[in-house]
C-alpha cells in the first residue's frame, strides 16, 4: 500500500481535522493490512500502555515543568537551539518516529498547515526524531514541510522527556520484513523510538501544553495547538 502525502492525494489543502485524516488511514489499514500484522502492532501498543510510558513522561515533564533545553542539528545540518527559538516566542516541540510512519507524515503535514499562523503569533514549530539528517531532509523535502526537522541522535532529547522505548523483538521482525530498517534509518542498532508526543513551551521554558500517547495512531489536533497560541488567557492543557 502506498501512503500518499496530502499534497500527492490532492492539489488543494486538506481541510479535514487530523482525526478525520487518521480515521481514513485506520480504515485502510483495517481493510488491507493482514490481521496478524495488525495484531503485532496492537500488542506492542498495549505493552507500552501497560508500562505507563506516556503517563510517566507526563508526570515527570507535565504542565508547568521546565522543559529540557536542547541544541540539535536540523535537516540541513544547521544547529538549532531551544534558547534561540524561545527568545522569539512559544515553541511547539513534536517528537515523531520517522518518515516511514504514515501517521507521523500525516501529523507533520497537518502541523505545516498551521505553521505560518504560529509564526505570525511569534511562535515556532520543530519536530524531533531519531532518524538521520539525510532521512530528515528527505521527509521535509518530500512533504514540503515548513519547519525544521531536528535530528535527535540516539534519542538523547526524547530520553530526557521520558519518551523512549525499545521496539519489541516481534515488531522488529515485522519491520524488517516490511523494509522499515530502523538501524539504517536511525543510524544506530538500538531499535529505540520515542512514543509520539507534542509539547508547547512558553518563553520562560515552562510546558503549557503536553500530549503523549503510546498509540502512534493518536495525535493532538493542530487547531487545538493553534488555539492555545491565539488565546493568551488559555490555561495549561494536558492531553
Amino acid at each position: 500500500m502506498k501512503w500518499r502525502s496530502l499534497q500527492e492525494s490532492d492539489s488543494h489543502r486538506d481541510v479535514r481535522s487530523l482525526r478525520e485524516i487518521f480515521s481514513e488511514r485506520k480504515e485502510l489499514i483495517a481493510k488491507y493490512v493482514p490481521a496478524d500484522v495488525q495484531a503485532v502492532h496492537a500488542r506492542a501498543v498495549a505493552a507500552l500502555k501497560a508500562q505507563g510510558v506516556a503517563a510517566n513522561a507526563l508526570i515527570n515533564l507535565g504542565l508547568g515543568a521546565k522543559a529540557p533545553s536542547f541544541e540539535l542539528a536540523d535537516h540541513n545540518g544547521k544547529l538549532v537551539s531551544s534558547a534561540e527559538l524561545l527568545a522569539k516566542g512559544r515553541l511547539v516541540l513534536s517528537f515523531i518516529r520517522g518518515r516511514w510512519c504514515p501517521f507521523c507524515v500525516g501529523q507533520m503535514e497537518a502541523m505545516s498547515f498551521i505553521g505560518e499562523e504560529i509564526k505570525a503569533d511569534g511562535g515556532s514549530i520543530v519536530a524531533v526524531s531519531p532518524q538521520t539528517q539525510k532521512q530528515s531532509f528527505f521527509m521535509r523535502d518530500q512533504h514540503k514541510l515548513g519547519f525544521p526537522l531536528l535530528v535527535d541522535a540516539h534519542n538523547e532529547l526524547a530520553r530526557q522527556f521520558g519518551l523512549v522505548y525499545r521496539v519489541s523483538e516481534e515488531q522488529q521482525a515485522l519491520y524488517s520484513c516490511t523494509f522499515v530498517n530502523l538501524p539504517f534509518v536511525n543510524g544506530d542498532s538500538s531499535w529505540e523510538l520515542p512514543i509520539p508526543a507534542t509539547f508547547v513551551i512558553d518563553r520562560e521554558g515552562a510546558i503549557v501544553f503536553a500530549s503523549a500517547n503510546e498509540d502512534y495512531m493518536e495525535r493532538p489536533e493542530p487547531l487545538e495547538i493553534l488555539a492555545l497560541f491565539r488565546d493568551d488567557s488559555a490555561g495549561p492543557r494536558l492531553l
